[in-house]
């Protein structure tokens, strides 16, 4: 933090939550929200665009994980390790770029949440690394929907 200006808010950032399915995005976005932050979840596992995580230009992008055991454990008691490794795949891009990384396996929603707004807390946006490049494509794609928005 540098001297006179004291930390944003949790709830001046708009936060985007990855992660396989299982991990608690759902969970989390929803206590985030509970606690007047911004949030929303992406889908990203489900699409082989491996940035589209960005067309919401987050301020924060926070990674949930868990391994197989969790998400046979949670909800998904046929998951194979390829369906998560396809998943994983998937999310590489946003794992490579976020903010927050947070396995999830041995967390409750409750203490999910607890580590993301400490986080949020203490989140200083000048001393994080540089995000990615924004490709053309999505580029245009923003500018498009600002245009029709005003």
């Amino acid at each position: 933090m540098s001297a006179g200006n004291p930390p944003r808010p949790a709830a001046d950032y708009d936060v985007i939550v990855v992660g396989p399915c299982a991990a608690g995005k759902s969970s989390l976005v929803a206590r985030l929200r509970a606690a007047g932050v911004r949030a929303r979840s992406v889908s990203q596992e489900h699409s082989y665009v491996p940035y589209m995580w960005l067309r919401h230009n987050p301020d924060v992008l926070i990674y949930l994980d868990l391994r197989l055991e969790t998400a046979r454990r949670r909800r998904r008691p046929t998951w194979t390790q390829r369906m998560l490794d396809d998943q994983h795949d998937r999310l590489a891009h946003a794992r490579a770029y976020c903010h927050l990384y947070l396995p999830t396996d041995h967390l409750g929603p409750e203490q999910v949440a607890h580590e993301a707004l400490q986080f949020l807390a203490t989140f200083e946006p000048s001393q994080a690394r540089p995000g990615p490049e924004i490709p053309p494509l999505l580029r245009a794609f923003q500018r498009d929907a600002e245009g029709r928005a005003r």
